[in-house]
């Protein structure tokens, strides 16, 4: 009796595979040609007086006042008579302040000074789904209109942070264009600058990731096994060493971890000078961020012991999607300030619709509207994305001394 072999002319697992992710791959460009043809480039929109004000700190009444006498930038006048700014503009108009007010300069234009070292903050945790990338989407921006020079830093193979930023990372990021190819061990490696971009909101530079990052993990216990001993090669310290070549040209790095405790996130963890682990309030997530510290202690201690040294200006733990009328996640973030206290930061970042639907195109709420999403639901969600970003700056002005 023959026996027939079902297998003959079916495709591998591994060629069924690749032909699904081409074609979702395929798909997912054609999704975004429709919204962002391939002649054209993502931009910020302009902002209004009102916003300008808020942003800034001042008033709108002295706003138009300035435009009056024709100091400061020159807004944009719609159909209507109303102002709006480009977020260059707005930065020109910190400079203005900040010379013409000199005693409020460092609120208007607040870049470190000679003296103020650079801050590097992680956004960390291996359990997927705590809002990372959100978190490092709305802190860089956050920290941009504000006036700061942002380097934001995709350590993600899955590179969500740089789709955010307009990077797709199967079409827009080539080889040796991440932060692998500024730490590589072999002659190829880059200068860090080489792979720093710029993007269309004006104040951020960003490092964009893609699946070439694994080959970090990849070749990093090859490269230790050769090279046994050898203190200026060791793997962790490649990531703060590429940091510090363009650490002038920036007043804080915002680097999105991948969700794993590997090679890439130990560098990334031994680069900073800050961390902000985030965490959604449900027991499971808990649960989960407690194996993660715990991982961390111990690969922290094997930095240290190979010469490396963590000492950080904060840790703070931050609670992301958060539904403050939901009772059990209550209880859960107050069980939490129990057990971390003022590590906890005060701010959480809500659950909304509107950041999640603002995603789905690829944008944050500070690229929209209010009219786009609904006025009280934007208003909740940025009151709450606001308050997390002015926690932050008041860590940076304590870390600053100002």
């Amino acid at each position: 009796m023959n026996v027939i072999d079902r297998n003959i002319g079916k495709p591998s697992t591994s060629a069924n595979i690749t032909q699904r992710a081409e074609a979702l791959s395929a798909r997912l460009r054609a999704v975004g040609e429709r919204a962002f043809p391939p002649t054209a480039q993502k931009s910020l929109r302009s902002f209004t007086s009102g916003e300008v004000a808020e942003i800034v700190g001042v008033s709108d009444g002295y706003l138009r006042q300035l435009s009056i006498d024709g100091l400061g930038p020159t807004p944009d006048l719609g159909n209507s008579g109303r102002r709006s700014y480009t977020l260059e503009q707005i930065n020109e108009l910190r400079r203005y302040l900040a010379t013409a007010r000199p005693k409020e300069a460092a609120r208007f234009f607040p870049q470190r000074r000679s003296g103020e070292k650079l801050q590097v903050i992680t956004v960390a945790n291996f359990k997927g789904g705590s809002a990372k990338t959100t978190t490092s989407v709305y802190l860089a921006q956050g920290l941009a209109l504000q006036g700061y020079r942002v380097l934001a830093i995709d350590l993600d193979p899955q590179a969500s942070l740089s789709a955010m930023f307009g990077y797709q990372p199967e079409f827009d990021v080539a080889e040796n264009t991440t932060l692998y190819g500024a730490i590589r061990y072999d002659e190829e490696r880059v200068l860090m600058k080489d792979v720093v971009r710029p993007t269309y909101f004006t104040g951020i530079s960003i490092v964009p990731g893609n699946l070439e990052l694994m080959e970090f993990e990849h070749q990093t216990p090859r490269f230790m096994l050769q090279n046994r001993g050898k203190a200026e090669d060791l793997f962790f310290r490649r990531v703060a060493g590429a940091i510090a070549q363009v650490e002038d040209d920036f007043d804080v790095v915002v680097v999105d971890c991948p969700p794993q405790l590997g090679f890439l996130t130990m560098g990334a963890l031994n680069a900073a000078t800050g961390m902000i682990v985030t965490v959604h309030p449900q027991m499971v997530d808990v649960a989960s961020m407690s194996q993660f510290l715990l991982m961390t202690s111990d690969l922290v201690s094997v930095i240290e012991e190979a010469g490396g040294r963590l000492d950080y200006d904060f840790l703070r733990f931050l609670v992301t999607r958060h539904d403050p009328r939901d009772v059990p996640e209550q209880e859960i973030v107050g069980l939490m300030r129990d057990v971390f206290g003022a590590d906890v930061m005060s701010a959480t970042a809500w659950k909304s619709t509107a950041i999640a639907n603002a995603g789905l195109t690829k944008q944050s709420l500070y690229e929209l509207t209010r009219g786009a999403v609904g006025r009280s639901t934007y208003d909740r969600a940025m009151e709450s994305i606001n308050a997390v970003n002015e926690e932050v700056v008041g860590l940076l002005n304590q870390v600053w001394q100002r």
